[in-house]
């Protein structure tokens, strides 16, 4: 299992405008072979911050999305974040808690 999570800094005026940007992006995303989650959310305790979250069943299915971001036309100009990090993990293991 791959894990990306990312987080975008914004304008706080402007966050539900750059998630209302993604939705198409999610609902084509989650409907990708080895998608099991694909989300952009508000952080629920800073108005100014949309945090990225998504699980790929495999590096290989997490490049196949990527190559599909590549391909699409792209978006239409909208909200640009001010700054953003993504890092994308990789899972050995998995357990539910005790």
């Amino acid at each position: 299992m791959v894990i990306v999570e990312g987080s975008f800094e914004l304008e706080p005026d402007d966050r539900d405008a750059f998630i209302a940007s993604r939705l198409a992006m999610m609902r084509v995303s989650r409907a990708e072979p080895g998608c099991i989650e694909y989300t952009f959310s508000a952080d629920p305790l800073d108005p100014g911050r949309v945090v990225l979250f998504e699980r790929w069943e495999s590096q290989a299915a997490l490049d196949a999305h990527l190559e599909s971001l590549r391909a699409r036309p792209a978006p239409p100009a909208g909200v640009a974040p001010k700054a953003s990090s993504i890092t994308v993990y990789d899972v050995v293991g998995a357990r539910q808690p005790a």
